[in-house]
């Protein structure tokens, strides 16, 4: 059964190990939020894997998945998952489409204003991360510095966010949303600053597909 493997509440719901080539980052204390802002405003860019776990307070068991990603900012980005189940998610700019090909099922939506109280606005968004979310020092755990992100819009389908810093290098985000689910997100050979093609951020749905929703550009 498909359910859990979104990257956040709000944006392919949904944390990690980082390996950053293309930029050197100098050397942080334990100020998170310094590290967090500096990342966030060098790395304009990327492209990496994933491997992520889902929890819930029932205790059932905790739901795994993996796959790659490739952003560019603002708003563009394709996120896969490979496993258990492939699904396919791409943000243009404007559009959201998320394909499910084992349904040859294509839902879409415009992104708008979505991505700027989400976890995904950490990698995507296209405004300054304090618009978004209040920061806080959250202190080190497990050799990473931490930072607490809590939504100023009380409807952005989380409650609370963690994001792990090491050396300037993002390396876990933790959500939970209001149903006391938790997902932990961890990036895998993450190489910043790549040049992306044009195509590389583009989705066309595949012949046949049933198409949910409204996009410019695409006849029924």
């Amino acid at each position: 059964m498909k359910t859990g493997y979104r990257f956040s509440g709000a944006l392919a719901s949904a944390a990690l190990l980082v390996s950053m080539a293309g930029v050197a980052f100098p050397a942080f204390a334990a100020d998170g939020i310094a590290q967090l802002q500096r990342f966030v405003s060098a790395v304009q860019s990327a492209e990496g894997e994933f491997e992520q776990v889902v929890t819930s307070q029932s205790g059932r068991r905790p739901q795994e998945a993996s796959g790659s990603f490739a952003y560019s900012r603002p708003g563009r980005f394709h996120w896969e998952y490979a496993a258990p189940y492939r699904q396919v998610l791409v943000g243009d700019g404007r559009s959201l489409w998320s394909w499910d090909p084992d349904l040859n099922q294509v839902t879409v939506r415009e992104i708008g204003d979505a991505l700027g109280a989400t976890p995904a606005a950490i990698l995507f968004g296209s405004t300054a991360l304090e618009d978004g979310f209040e920061l806080a020092e959250g202190g080190e755990l497990d050799g990473l510095a931490w930072v607490d992100a809590r939504p100023k819009n009380q409807e952005s389908g989380f409650e609370a966010l963690r994001i792990g810093m090491a050396n300037g290098e993002l390396r876990c985000m933790e959500m939970r949303d209001h149903f006391g689910q938790t997902t932990v997100i961890r990036f895998l050979r993450l190489r910043a600053n790549p040049v992306f093609d044009e195509d590389r951020f583009r989705f066309s749905p595949p012949p046949g597909a049933d198409l949910i929703g409204e996009a410019p550009g695409v006849t029924r």
